[in-house]
């Protein structure tokens, strides 16, 4: 899973970057700092991990991953060339979805492109960006349709649907908050348009505000807009989020709670993310290693099989099943066979979160 933080230079997209990732990117008070996208790659939290290998005392622990592309900030013209434009826009093609920096604070102190807070005018910004650039791939596309539309009559549909994500746009409205049958979804994603990517909008605060922002006027208008295109919204603040990557994990705890923050900047968008891409974790359990692997929700078996290994969706026999919660319940997978409650799941069975699983197949 790829995740692109993307804003207006001086949000604090760096700042965040840094801070969730250890990874370094330099970080300062002028635009254009970030030129090309810094990656990190971070492991993703799951406590259940931890209680199985004690309670196989596995040799080790192997987490799912999420990297994070620091996205170099964009301006008005980008699609056009301003600024970093056009690096800024080929690298946003690359990621599953968009984490959107947006600031929420006021601070003299630090400079703002445009002189003052205003959430939706930035957000504005960014999207009508997207949208030049989009309506660029559009136009390319809707030429090549009806250069070949003579020689093929299915592509009458196309064309017409072409046109339509034409219209959308040119109202000034993003591809994901369109009112699309499910047939003319998956098409659009077939486009790789910028504007359909899911975006989470990371609300960025000042410390004083990290554990009690609901009254943020910026805040709320960020909600406004995610809640009419169908986004997400986690609240955070970059400066607290750097702050806590300094500290011992047992520190950690004890900052946030004095702050009034049940989790980490981190932890929220994680969880934002797998609820905005629809992910789940299966996980994996024996003496050698324990291990978490993401997937789809809706996943078959055979699928959540393929993700180990493509032998083992191939030659796919059966699934032996059992959930987290009844086998830490039972405390060893003995108890929890002489209890009934290992299953054995065949091709048909859908893969839920949590599930522990043991595939059996045929080389």
């Amino acid at each position: 899973m790829k995740l692109g933080i993307v804003g207006l230079p001086n949000v604090g997209k760096s700042t965040l970057f840094n801070a969730i990732t250890n990874a370094g990117a330099e970080a300062a008070n002028y635009p254009f700092c970030t030129i090309e996208p810094n990656v990190g790659v971070v492991t993703v939290p799951d406590a259940r991990l931890m209680v199985l290998t004690e309670l196989y005392d596995a040799d080790k622990t192997i987490w799912t991953t999420i990297e994070f592309y620091d996205i170099a900030g964009l301006v008005k013209g980008a699609s056009k060339g301003e600024g970093l434009g056009n690096k800024f826009l080929g690298h946003i093609r690359e990621v599953s979805a968009i984490v959107h920096v947006v600031r929420c604070f006021d601070d003299e102190g630090v400079v703002h492109v445009d002189g003052s807070t205003d959430p939706a005018r930035d957000i504005e910004t960014i999207n009508m960006e997207l949208i030049f650039s989009d309506l660029e791939v559009l136009e390319r596309r809707i030429q090549k349709t009806k250069k070949n539309l003579k020689g093929d009559k299915n592509l009458v549909k196309e064309l017409a649907l072409l046109e339509k994500l034409n219209e959308i746009l040119l109202s000034g409205t993003v591809c994901r908050a369109a009112e699309l049958t499910d047939d003319e979804r998956e098409f659009v994603q077939s486009l790789d348009l910028l504007t359909s990517k899911p975006v989470i909008y990371a609300a960025n605060v000042s410390e004083d505000e990290a554990g009690n922002a609901e009254d943020n006027e910026h805040v709320k208008a960020v909600r406004e807009i995610a809640e009419k295109e169908g986004s997400d919204v986690v609240v955070l603040s970059a400066k607290v989020e750097a702050e806590l990557s300094e500290l011992e994990e047992d520190d950690k705890a004890i900052f946030l709670e004095e702050l009034g923050i049940g989790e980490s900047g981190l932890d929220k968008l994680v969880k934002a993310s797998y609820h905005l891409l629809d992910l789940i974790s299966f996980l994996t359990a024996g003496k050698p290693e324990v291990r978490a692997w993401t997937i789809k929700r809706g996943t078959k078996a055979p699928g959540a099989a393929g993700k180990i290994h493509t032998d083992f969706e191939k030659g796919f026999i059966r699934a032996e099943t059992i959930s987290y919660e009844n086998l830490i319940d039972c405390g060893s997978l003995t108890v929890a066979r002489e209890r009934g409650l290992i299953r054995s799941e065949g091709k048909e069975y859908v893969v839920k979160d949590g599930d522990v699983i043991h595939f059996l197949f045929n080389v």
